[in-house]
């Protein structure tokens, strides 16, 4: 029948089940897909804070630019370095090891491990920034410890800045993978790792055959996870080195802040936002293609 579904419902009832979605799809296409789109055509134009307010349309002349600068293929470069640093071995490594070692630790050593590495993730973004400069500047804790220790010293924020600044994002964001890997490691039958104990399996033939496979969706999502948020990482950069010194740790959202607001290139600034959400979009494809792996 004309106003009939092949499975014999009316039209008008799936039209109805839809409604009640309607107001969010509509906030989310004015709020998201609208400022989104924008911003896409803004990238293809040469819109300036400064100057004429009328732009002109440029194609991919903002692209070519961008892979034709040293500046931002060392921002490239940079950004790769500082994900892979702090957030594919730094927090996804430690997380994991934190969440393994409280797991066989008694209650008072979860309870005081947990609470200080949480407190580390819940300080606002700006004050784990300066914690972390007072800690590797000249006359910080770190230089302070290392002549107590009769180390040689150096200013870490000038020689190794982007070392510096990973460094700081591992400290302040591995909570998230020490809470992923904890309810991860959680779901694991104690049965099964007793049995392979029993059969002399040690414990690096557990953790390598029996403990990584059974919790390999969750290595996926954390990685995927940290890795996105990594790659938008701004303000603990800014705070600490101001993507300094020279470019020596200028990532690509600070590339970006700097040619879209310091230099008022806005649609240069926001072609090397979208190329940033390509970097963003290839790490995600990875991971979920990854993660289709049955275990």
């Amino acid at each position: 029948m004309a106003g009939k579904r092949s499975g014999g419902r009316p039209r008008g009832v799936r039209l109805w089940r839809w409604l009640p979605l309607a107001p969010a799809t509509l906030l989310l296409l004015l709020f998201l897909a609208g400022p989104i789109g924008y911003c896409v055509w803004i990238a293809f134009t040469n819109t300036q804070l400064t100057g004429s307010s009328s732009s002109d349309f440029v194609g991919l002349a903002n692209f070519r630019r961008a892979f034709a600068d040293e500046n931002f293929r060392n921002a490239v470069r940079l950004t790769l370095v500082f994900t892979f640093v702090s957030s594919i071995v730094g927090q996804n490594s430690l997380g994991l090891a934190l969440a393994g070692l409280m797991r066989a630790a008694s209650r008072p050593v979860r309870t005081l491990t947990g609470a200080l590495v949480i407190a580390a993730w819940v300080l606002p973004e700006i004050v784990a920034a300066f914690l972390l400069y007072a800690f590797f500047r000249r006359e910080g804790t770190l230089n302070a410890i290392l002549d107590w220790l009769h180390l040689p010293s150096q200013n870490w924020l000038f020689t190794l800045p982007i070392l510096a600044v990973s460094f700081a994002n591992v400290w302040r964001g591995t909570a998230f993978s020490m809470l992923i890997y904890s309810a991860a490691l959680a779901e694991i039958p104690r049965d099964i790792t007793e049995a392979a104990q029993v059969d002399g399996a040690g414990g690096v033939r557990r953790a390598w055959h029996i403990t990584l496979p059974m919790i390999r969706r969750s290595i996926g999502t954390n990685l995927m996870l940290n890795t996105l948020s990594t790659l938008s990482v701004f303000g603990l950069i800014w705070a600490m080195t101001r993507g300094g010194p020279g470019n020596r740790s200028q990532t690509l959202p600070v590339f970006m802040y700097d040619q879209a607001f310091l230099k008022s290139l806005i649609g240069y600034g926001t072609a090397v936002a979208l190329l940033l959400l390509l970097v963003g979009s290839l790490f995600s494809l990875v991971y979920l293609r990854l993660m289709r792996v049955e275990v």
